[in-house]
């Protein structure tokens, strides 16, 4: 599986329904990892290892939940063709539903790294993605969770208790770095227009993110050469 040597596209391109049931045969099969492994070590042959900087967040990945009421069952008995294991959650008053895209993306290169779905209601803090010997950035949603790597999350004021002026200053150190962690998700969205999935499974869903990942790092590996170049 050579996914960064292909000279040119296929003469046809597959249809939606072979595209289906190729997703449906990774998630069948168990392949996820498989697959995303593979995509990191020929970006670690290419040159591009991690170094130590890695930024860590999450964002909402929406589906639709239907007319039901919120009682209705979901889950795999559930007979339904709208979503059925998105869940409910509320930021900033305001609602979502669906999935939640959590990922990894190494500062040198800001290719992701690593990736892990969940419905949306699993809050960021619960899902570490760092490794022994990282420093991973993390906003202030992170705060109190613990980390594998060197834990570099902004801080916030808890009742009684406001953060000083260092901890404003390392809080600004901080958001710099990870600010450009918002640009996978931008294009994930705005040029893949994959914020919004219609799938019925998490399953499923972790696939898509998968293939969209993994679509990320080569639009992100094509800038990188332009940059080189230029």
């Amino acid at each position: 599986m050579q996914i960064f040597n292909l000279q040119q596209f296929p003469a046809k391109v597959p249809d939606s329904t072979t595209v289906w049931g190729f997703r449906e045969r990774i998630s069948q099969t168990g392949k996820e990892d498989e697959i995303w492994n593979e995509l990191q070590r020929q970006l670690d042959s290419k040159g591009l290892k991690i170094k130590k900087g890695m930024i860590q967040d999450a964002t909402f990945i929406h589906a639709d939940p239907g007319h039901a009421s919120l009682g209705t069952p979901r889950g795999s008995e559930a007979k339904t063709r709208r979503c059925k294991d998105g869940t409910w959650t509320k930021k900033a008053s305001k609602s979502h539903f669906g999935y939640k895209l959590h990922t990894i993306e190494d500062t040198d290169y800001d290719l992701i790294r690593r990736f892990k779905t969940t419905t949306a209601s699993v809050h960021d803090s619960q899902i570490d993605l760092s490794e022994k010997g990282e420093v991973v950035y993390r906003d202030r949603g992170y705060f109190g969770a613990t980390s594998k790597g060197y834990d570099a999350t902004m801080q916030r004021g808890v009742r009684g208790h406001p953060i000083g002026i260092k901890d404003k200053m390392r809080n600004n150190r901080i958001s710099r770095i990870r600010a450009k962690g918002e640009r996978p998700y931008a294009v994930i969205k705005n040029v893949f227009t994959s914020g919004f999935v219609r799938v019925t499974t998490l399953a499923r869903a972790n696939v898509k993110m998968l293939i969209t990942a993994l679509s990320y790092n080569l639009y992100q590996l094509r800038t990188i050469r332009r940059k080189s170049l230029g």
